[in-house]
């Protein structure tokens, strides 16, 4: 009887040591990069150990490095000729595993060797995981690497209805700011939707203050306000915003930023506008 390493945990198997091949294991790199051991990670690279080496489930040393933060270990790793784009048998790449522990700095690092911000299969999504946990500081370096904001992965939606799922703040702002569709979630569900089931009038307010429909209906023909809890604070707002029209002033800001269109916010400090104007349109 036998162990190999699998994400979950060792796993005996019921053949000899000698039919597994040293592949099959985690190598001292593993070890060495998830331990954040730079001078052991670079004897062993000088030693000739195999900078892509793979367990049985596909994890790479970089993988590790990523997971526990140790940006100079997969910096070292990246110079040595490591995959960056390496999946996992779950479809985990090590930007996911950075996004994952919110290590804005390896998310970077990866991005600047090549990674890239999103797959075109359903492959877990490092946007989606950034949003979900509240890294906005990773979402901050997708976003100006120019990962789709509104990438809409079926099980899960898009990033902004995850972020209001776990109703994450600071994700939804950085989310709804750089243009994230304010209608778009989950199949019929929109963000609103998912927002009203939680108990944040602030970020129920900022939906909307983004444009966010109120009498939007999901597949069951439910409006966000049918989904709060009974007089909840929640639901006071969403009867208030029922009843009172969007004021002009927010309906142009609206129609200014759509204008504009996404790809093009981020010029907005530079165009020939007075501060006042640039920061209305900026939400500041």
């Amino acid at each position: 009887m036998s162990q190999i390493y699998l994400s979950s945990g060792w796993l005996e198997v019921p053949w000899g040591d000698g039919d597994l091949g040293s592949w099959a294991d985690r190598s001292p790199l593993h070890e060495a990069a998830s331990q954040g051991r730079l001078l052991a990670l670079r004897t062993l690279l000088s030693q000739g150990y195999n900078v892509n080496a793979v367990t049985i489930d596909h994890v790479t040393p970089l993988h590790e490095a990523c997971l526990g933060d140790h940006v100079a270990c997969a910096r070292t790793l990246l110079e040595a000729g490591a995959n960056a784009n390496a999946i996992t048998i779950d479809g985990v790449t090590p930007l996911f595993n950075a996004c994952s522990q919110g290590s804005a700095s390896c998310a970077e690092l990866l991005l600047e060797y090549g990674a890239k911000a999103q797959l075109e299969s359903c492959f877990p999504s490092p946007t989606h995981e950034a949003a979900s946990k509240g890294h906005h500081e990773c979402l901050n370096v997708l976003i100006a690497w120019g990962v789709d904001i509104d990438q809409d992965i079926p099980h899960l939606g898009t990033p902004l209805y995850v972020a209001c799922m776990s109703q994450q703040f600071h994700c939804i702002w950085k989310l709804l700011y750089a243009g994230a569709d304010v209608h778009k979630g989950k199949y019929w569900d929109t963000p609103l939707h998912a927002a009203a089931q939680q108990p944040s009038t602030e970020i129920v307010n900022l939906l909307i203050e983004f444009g966010a429909d109120i009498n939007a209906k999901n597949t069951e023909l439910l409006r966000p306000v049918d989904l709060v809890t009974s007089n909840s604070a929640v639901e006071r707002i969403l009867l208030q915003h029922e009843a009172t029209p969007s004021s002009l002033c927010q309906l142009c800001r609206l129609c200014i930023r759509n204008y504009i269109g996404r790809q093009r916010l981020h010029l907005i400090p530079q165009m020939q506008l007075p501060t006042l104007l640039q920061n209305f349109l900026q939400y500041r």
